[in-house]
């Protein structure tokens, strides 16, 4: 059976494919520490999504927690509307090719949700985001308020989950590594939050990947940020794996009550 190395929110963890994760997320906001992960770039693609195959193996999702209710966060200012319905975001921007898989499930039984709405977006490599949003957003760069790249909606199947083929988030001044996501059930728009990743996992694609190199280095991780606060921010971080072909996948698992 094959072996698959998981950064569960702030540690790693060596299981089977078949075994169930059963820990909570780590709590406190200490990151692992980039030895313990023994992660580098070296095998990981660069260059964006092209030639990334559909068939990708299933995420790993925790069994516990489950039942826990996402807390909401605020929607930002560079959300846009008209968001297309599409597994890969991408629209060909360069980037170290991540998959992000959501399940969703109601956080009064643990259910999953079937059919909802759900919205991700985030910044490229650069910091920057697409679409005509607030200034700050992507100022000056027209290319990039005419584009809509990194965003996109998926409709969760039967067992409550999305997948959406996207690249690494990069970073911009004064927030953490982050993608905004936002879910709507029956009309009604019953979650806006956001989803971190690992600081030292962060670290090692910006200060290794070619694609984030050209970057100065970030000036704020989980602990410093802007919007969530040091003992919130371990609750939102994605658990990743890095598959064999050279891609991550994120995987978390998103509790919605009053669905």
């Amino acid at each position: 059976m094959r072996r698959r190395t998981i950064i569960l929110g702030g540690g790693a963890l060596l299981a089977g494919a078949s075994v169930a994760l059963l820990s909570g997320r780590s709590g406190g906001g200490d990151a692992v520490s980039r030895d313990s992960i023994d992660w580098t770039v070296s095998g990981l693609r660069a260059g964006g999504t092209a030639g990334v195959p559909a068939d990708l193996p299933d995420p790993v999702f925790r069994e516990q927690p489950q039942c826990l209710t996402t807390l909401a966060q605020t929607l930002g200012p560079c959300h846009t509307n008209d968001v297309p319905i599409r597994r890969d975001v991408t629209q060909g921007v360069n980037g170290l090719p991540t998959r992000i898989s959501l399940r969703l499930v109601r956080s009064e039984d643990c259910n999953p949700i079937k059919s909802a709405d759900v919205e991700i977006w985030h910044a490229d490599t650069r910091g920057v985001y697409s679409g005509r949003a607030a200034g700050m957003c992507n100022a000056d760069d027209q290319d990039a308020r005419s584009l809509s790249f990194l965003r996109g909606r998926q409709i969760s199947d039967a067992e409550g989950r999305v997948n959406f083929l996207s690249i690494y988030p990069g970073w911009y001044s004064g927030r953490t590594v982050h993608v905004h996501l936002r879910i709507v059930i029956d009309g009604r728009e019953l979650l806006v939050t956001q989803l971190l990743f690992d600081d030292a996992l962060s670290d090692i694609v910006y200060q290794g990947h070619p694609d984030y190199a050209a970057r100065p280095q970030r000036d704020t991780v989980n602990g410093g940020d802007s919007v969530f606060s040091a003992a919130e921010a371990s609750g939102f971080i994605f658990d990743v794996e890095r598959l064999e072909i050279g891609i991550l996948q994120a995987s978390y698992t998103i509790g919605v009550a009053g669905a």
